[in-house]
């Protein structure tokens, strides 16, 4: 009898102690007292995160995060902050981002007069014979609204060889001494791809260098060492993970650069997440259909899954591929990139489960990689594929026909766009399209609308980079001093919930990560952009006064700008 009652006594002991939930392990962090806008149906609005080990272990109230608070949890004071999901820039060229720290930025030079006097200043500190080269000007915005010439630079630089890019990429400037150098004279032929400006009463090279052409300059500077560049580097992950953004997607480079990245999560513990994807075609192309994807090595910071095609160039150098002629010039543009060369890489990709992105700017550059796309598919069914649902994208798709538009939706072709190229390029738009062509220049509801998602970017360094100036340009479809014109098209700007989707869950879904991260969810990587005001609720214009306060990575403060 007595040890009946015994075990009686345990067995009741043992349900009563049952039903005591256990307490949850204390967090490495908590983040209390925020506005969080966690991006997730099942709870979008939130006031506390708990972190351990790199993860969200709770998303809630800020009395619910107490019972993961122990001796050891660090617990961060939001004070009403506004927390996202970590942003992401499907579209930057982080090296370029670097290298524009560096190197002579002519971003801003609203005259030519003033973009001259910028490069003077840096020829007068240059030894004579050294190459001069920099990056950022745009002529739209000068009046009149003409390429600098070489007889220009050579005003200010006849000794010293001077290239100097445009913002977009896609066009630079020579000096005499340059052209020169790399041996441009009056016969030299145009490589495929690209252009040699001429003046049309003389034959002779202008010094303006459209896309390919640009090459038989740059071929000629002096590269940097790998010190060099590794410092580029350094600067360009410290100002992006400054200005919110968690991870970036890198749009074209090499295997070179996938070691430089790999180095800095490595040895610097670097805590910018690098979605890299190297040129095609080409080698790097061939080496990654090759040896296959790396995905989330150094600790989910680095993956390299997918080739880059640039297919044609930028409309403000007119160089983007269109259907019908430029409205102010005689030419329909160029192809960067053979359809021949592109179409057997296409195929090796599919087969081997890697991603394709392709730049296409014009509506003739968007029909044919749709095409080539297409070809792709049908070839290559999903059976024989590594991955069945590829998630090809298209970058840019600036111009894009209603036809070709629906066409992203039934091939789920993923559109990457740059808000803020509307809002710059939107200047010079009508003048290069005329007004029929911009019902389909940046149209991003009408993407929406067909049931394509939008992967937003910057393209840093051609824009800013700045993530409040793209959120500013989708929602608002304005300048930066809030203009607008006829063929702006407002309806086209989205609403401030789809504006963020295109920076967190999109991109997360982009690059095969939707499930890691993208919004604010237990079990998702702990990426988080902390801003000084809530751009869901503020004014337009007081978007573009918003800062970063704080980016987490994996739940580390990788910048705290408090």
């Amino acid at each position: 009898m007595k040890i009946l009652a015994i075990m009686l006594i345990a067995a009741l002991n043992n349900a009563a102690f049952a039903a005591i939930p256990s307490l949850p392990d204390p967090a490495d962090a908590v983040f209390t007292g925020g506005n969080i806008y966690t991006v997730s149906e099942k709870q979008p609005r939130a006031e506390a995160i708990a972190v351990k080990g790199g993860k969200i272990v709770f998303v809630g109230t800020t009395a619910g995060a107490k019972a993961h608070i122990g001796s050891g949890t660090r617990v961060i004071e939001l004070n009403g902050a506004t927390v996202v999901p970590g942003l992401t820039d499907s579209h930057y060229h982080l090296m370029g981002v670097g290298l524009r720290e560096v190197n002579l930025n002519l971003e801003g030079t609203t005259t030519l007069e003033s973009f001259l006097a910028k490069v003077k200043e840096r020829v007068d500190k240059t030894a004579p014979g050294k190459w001069v080269t920099g990056r950022g000007w745009i002529e739209t915005f000068w009046k009149p609204q003409a390429f600098p010439t070489r007889q220009d630079l050579d005003r200010i630089s006849p000794n010293n060889p001077v290239l100097l890019t445009r913002a977009d990429g896609h066009a630079s400037v020579a000096n005499t001494a340059a052209l020169k150098v790399a041996g441009i004279e009056k016969t030299t032929a145009d490589p495929f791809g690209g252009e040699i400006l001429r003046d049309k009463a003389t034959g002779e090279a202008t010094g303006m260098l459209i896309d390919a052409a640009q090459g038989i300059v740059r071929r000629h500077v002096p590269g940097m060492t790998e010190a060099e560049r590794a410092d580029a580097l350094r600067l360009g992950i410290q100002r992006t993970l400054s200005l919110g953004w968690t991870q970036v997607h890198t749009a074209g480079g090499s295997f070179a650069d996938a070691e430089l990245y790999k180095k800095a999560l490595a040895n610097e513990r670097a805590k910018l997440r690098i979605y890299h994807v190297p040129h095609g075609p080409g080698e790097s192309a061939n080496r990654l259909i090759r040896e296959g994807a790396a995905v989330g090595s150094h600790d989910g910071k680095f993956t390299m899954r997918g080739i880059k095609v640039v297919l044609d160039g930028a409309l403000g150098s007119r160089g983007a591929a269109l259907l019908e002629k430029y409205s102010d010039e005689d030419t329909t543009g160029l192809l960067t990139a053979k359809p021949e060369e592109v179409r057997p890489m296409l195929i090796g990709a599919l087969r081997n489960g890697l991603q394709v992105q392709t730049h296409a700017i014009g509506d003739r550059a968007n029909r044919i990689i749709l095409d080539l796309y297409e070809e792709a598919f049908k070839a290559v069914p999903p059976e024989q594929r590594k991955i069945k649902d590829p998630r090809w994208r298209v970058e840019h798709a600036q111009i894009v026909t209603d036809e070709d538009i629906a066409r992203f939706k039934k091939l789920n072709v993923i559109a990457s766009m740059q808000p803020s190229h509307a809002i710059g390029d939107l200047f010079f738009a009508p003048s290069r399209l005329g007004q029929k062509r911009l019902a389909g220049a940046y149209a991003w509801q009408k993407f929406l609308r067909s049931g394509t998602i939008i992967a937003g970017g910057s393209d840093a360094p051609v824009e800013r980079g700045e993530p409040m100036i793209e959120f500013y340009a989708a929602v608002a479809r304005k300048s930066l001093t809030g203009e607008s014109g006829p063929g702006w098209h407002p309806e086209q700007a989205v609403s401030r919930q789809e504006a963020l989707k295109m920076f967190t869950i999109w991109p997360a879904y982009a690059a095969f990560e939707e499930d890691l991260r993208g919004s604010i969810e237990v079990g998702k990587y702990a990426d988080l952009t902390v801003l000084s005001a809530d751009i869901m609720t503020i004014r337009e214009s007081d978007i573009l006064k918003t800062k970063c306060v704080m980016t987490v990575v994996g739940g580390e403060i990788a910048y705290d700008g408090r």
